[in-house]
């Protein structure tokens, strides 16, 4: 691999961004390739398998070819909403995920390292929180306190912000009541129609390892969504 190639890797997964190293495995030509990118002839009649191997995040050897698609991924950020017992399994479930979480809990008993040693915890209010954190709608927010003045200007914050899932845990009715606020804040149906509330997909569980896991599970479906996008 030519040193440039090698930099330039280093460079990208430094500044977190998506991109491919793509190479001709006869000759041992390399590039990198991203979103739209011209490539050479050494993989252009190959262009169409190379950008499926990107948008759906493989890697892997092209199926009866000799070019090779290494795909690297900037990790997706997840925010919590509420440092409670789900958070500490969703924290577990997600594990060998690429996500890279962060609680926000203002609630000082809640926040202890003996709980939330291997993820970054900040006990401050949502709003002033949010603000210290550099996000974009590569972000998912999982509300989880069931108070109002904790979870309303985290979901205020997301939806502003476009963060690419939002969800927010509670009944039907509770999730009705929430929409009905923020709409008083002057958010359109469409707008609270895109969280996820009840959050997670039904596996029918009601147990704080179920739940999480259900709510770890929408998240991976609405990844792959916007991958796909």
């Amino acid at each position: 691999m030519e040193l440039r190639i090698l930099q330039e890797i280093i460079k990208k997964k430094e500044n977190k961004s998506d991109f491919a190293l793509i190479t001709n495995l006869e000759n041992g030509n390399s590039e990198i390739f991203e979103n739209s990118s011209v490539v050479s002839k050494d993989f252009k009649k190959h262009i169409n398998q190379i950008e499926n191997f990107y948008m759906n995040k493989k890697s892997g050897i092209i199926e009866n070819t000799n070019i090779f698609v290494q795909t690297y991924s900037k990790q997706l950020k997840v925010i919590i909403i509420g440092a409670v017992h789900i958070a500490q399994y969703i924290v577990e479930f997600s594990k060998n995920l690429n996500f890279d979480i962060c609680i926000i809990d203002p609630r000082k008993y809640f926040v202890t390292k003996e709980r939330f040693f291997e993820v970054k915890v900040i006990n401050k209010w949502p709003d002033k929180a949010l603000n210290e954190i550099e996000l974009d709608t590569n972000t998912a927010l999982i509300s989880l306190t069931h108070d109002p003045k904790i979870d309303d200007p985290a979901l205020k914050f997301a939806l502003k912000k476009n963060f690419f899932y939002i969800g927010a845990l509670g009944s039907q009715k509770t999730h009705i009541s929430r929409c009905k606020r923020l709409e008083k804040f002057g958010f359109s149906k469409n707008e609270t129609g895109v969280i996820h509330g009840p959050i997670g997909i039904k596996l029918g569980g009601k147990s704080a390892p179920e739940i999480a896991l259900s709510i770890v599970a929408q998240l991976t479906i609405e990844t792959h969504k916007r991958w796909k996008e």
